[in-house]
């Protein structure tokens, strides 16, 4: 799995330890026993959501919002390109996002003041302000409770891992992390969801049955709760996914024709399209909520060198999610976000790079729910900040919920008991939503 350190030098997998499954030693049954601990909601809109998460922060001027007419140490290197909505333009690099515009919006002048990885991850990873004395669950996890998923299927996948905390939910509502990233041309095999060769069902029962006694053992030092006496009916449910030929299927790239593989980029080891493919099979098999996290957008020097790179796996990936979403009628139930956790300087900084800068970013929402091939929002005109009146996270957050068909001023409680509302600020911005 790619590793990205970040300038303050946390690693980016030092956010994600709650919910990895596959490094912590939680099973496969011991997770969809929590899973299962929580309510749904079966009145959503949508079916799926799939969030693309740029970690590190990317900057906004070389991407979605250029400023061509401006001086040269803000404009960058890069030239604008048409796109299909009248008047709207992106990077050169970027042409095929330029020519499926229909299919998503693009949010300018989206704003904050958290500067710090940590902090601005939390922010836009559950459009609440991060507080001390509470965690607020990342939007995976809202998902994961609100929406029934398929019993053969986890209810919220990441690829290859998460930066999403289920806070006070609990990780009854985590997701559970594939742990690496399908890269092109090579076979993806996912840890405790595909089998090895030569395994059998009654193999896989044989060693669930195994690490039942193991889990069992290790309850009754706990002591009894609700969650270790149904142990064994999540057992069951786990050996059905490892078993079934449905969750195989689903992780299963190469299922997908060559051609349509190809369309999602061949860029060496770059596992972002084919991360974006898996997806596409994932919510088609059911899945209720995706992650992708892409790392790598820290650009504090050789910004235009880092876009070069990062760009083209990013417009193949993306553009080849859309179509392959609205090609499998899949587009108009599935929601796709993407974000970082804030922008970079508008001013290019002596080391030919951009630093943190939360005062001025974009957001990207489509498909299901959402009114595509507009700009709402905008900065000014050297990208410093809002034109006029700021996007706040908590706005994106509160549209994105509502494209969902979820109530985002609905409450939950702590487990002290206290009352917190989804979205604690913000209304969802209408002009978004269809």
């Amino acid at each position: 799995m790619t590793m990205h350190r970040y300038c303050d030098g946390l690693k980016r997998r030092d956010f994600v330890k709650a919910g990895v499954f596959g490094a912590s030693g939680l099973t496969l049954s011991s997770y969809l026993q929590l899973a299962a601990a929580g309510d749904v909601d079966p009145k959503a809109r949508t079916k799926s959501a799939i969030f693309i998460y740029l970690g590190g922060g990317p900057t906004h001027l070389d991407t979605f919002d250029l400023k061509p007419d401006a001086p040269s140490e803000f404009r960058g290197d890069f030239k604008p390109i048409k796109t299909k909505t009248p008047g709207v333009e992106f990077c050169e690099l970027l042409p095929k996002l330029a020519q499926c515009t229909p299919n998503f919006a693009v949010l300018r002048g989206v704003s904050h003041t958290l500067a710090a990885h940590e902090f601005g991850t939390k922010y836009m990873s559950t459009g609440n302000r991060p507080i001390p004395s509470l965690e607020y669950p990342g939007y995976g996890s809202v998902i994961a409770k609100e929406l029934k998923g398929d019993q053969e299927l986890p209810p919220y996948v990441a690829i290859p891992n998460t930066p999403e905390r289920p806070g006070f939910l609990g990780i009854a509502h985590g997701a559970f992390n594939t742990t690496a990233a399908p890269r092109p041309g090579q076979p993806f095999n996912v840890r405790g969801i595909a089998q090895a060769a030569g395994m059998n069902p009654a193999e896989v029962d044989r060693r669930n049955k195994l690490l039942v006694r193991l889990d069992t053992a290790f309850g009754s030092q706990a002591g009894k709760s609700d969650l270790v006496q149904g142990l064994d009916r999540f057992s069951d449910q786990a050996v059905d996914i490892l078993a079934s030929k449905k969750a195989r299927d689903a992780f299963d790239l190469a299922k997908e024709s060559p051609a349509l593989a190809k369309t999602f980029g061949e860029f060496g080891n770059d596992t972002f399209g084919q991360s974006c493919l898996l997806a596409t099979r994932l919510v088609e098999a059911g899945v209720r909520f995706v992650t992708v996290v892409n790392g790598g957008w820290d650009t504090h020097q050789n910004n235009t060198d880092a876009m070069k790179r990062k760009l083209p796996p990013l417009d193949a990936g993306l553009s080849a999610l859309f179509t392959t979403l609205a090609s499998k009628g899949l587009l108009e139930t599935t929601t796709v976000f993407m974000t970082g956790e804030f922008g970079r300087t508008p001013k290019i900084n002596p080391r030919a790079g951009r630093d943190h800068y939360p005062r001025s970013m974009f957001c990207l929402l489509g498909g299901g729910g959402i009114k595509g091939g507009q700009v709402v929002g905008a900065s000014d005109k050297t990208g410093a900040g809002p034109k006029e009146k700021p996007i706040t996270p908590e706005m994106v957050a509160a549209t994105f919920y509502k494209a969902m068909g979820i109530d985002y001023h609905r409450e939950y409680k702590t487990n002290t008991g206290r009352p917190v509302m989804i979205v604690r600020d913000g209304e969802a911005m209408r002009e978004l939503l269809v």
